[in-house]
């Protein structure tokens, strides 16, 4: 029952993924949340976000954010990266997941999704059939209701190394 929630990849971070291996995997859309997997919350792209983007580009993905936030907030975030996006996502709901895909020209097969919250961002990837990559946050400043959550991921994700551990899971498409 748990596996719904199962990321196929873990990292680190968006920045340590390697992102030049899922190209030559096929890969060639990327979609992303925004806070506490490219930047704290709330905050605008950094350099390190901008230059992730410019990376990811020159690579050949095509990428797409999609955040459960208001437009302004995604906007404001996307000023200086200027990718795809989508606003008020309602996820974990799959419906914008597929929408990044048509907006980019992407398919399951070749989508990945990374995000740092299991409930909301891997699960509705999941739901759609499309790769996952769970990223640790990157601040601690959050949401009442994302810090309850928090406490229930550490829960799925002790079953989660436990079955990898035992080789139950798959870690690729």
């Amino acid at each position: 029952m748990l596996e719904r929630f199962y990321p196929k990849r873990i990292a680190d971070s968006s920045f340590a993924i390697d992102y030049e291996k899922l190209y030559e995997e096929g890969y060639r859309g990327l979609i992303f949340d925004i806070d506490n997997t490219l930047v704290e919350h709330g905050a605008d792209a950094d350099q390190r976000a901008i230059n992730l983007m410019a990376r990811l580009k020159s690579i050949g993905f095509d990428i797409c954010l999609i955040s459960n936030n208001r437009e302004e907030r995604v906007v404001r975030f996307n000023k200086d990266i200027n990718v795809k996006y989508i606003f008020d996502a309602h996820k974990p709901s799959p419906q914008n997941y597929i929408k990044a895909m048509r907006l980019m020209g992407t398919n399951i097969k070749n989508t990945v999704f990374v995000g740092d919250q299991l409930f909301t961002d891997v699960y509705g990837a999941n739901r759609v059939g499309i790769m996952t990559y769970f990223v640790k946050q990157i601040g601690p400043r959050e949401e009442i209701q994302i810090v309850f959550k928090r406490k229930l991921e550490r829960i799925v994700l002790y079953f989660y190394r436990r079955d990898k551990k035992r080789g139950k899971l798959r870690t690729s498409r």
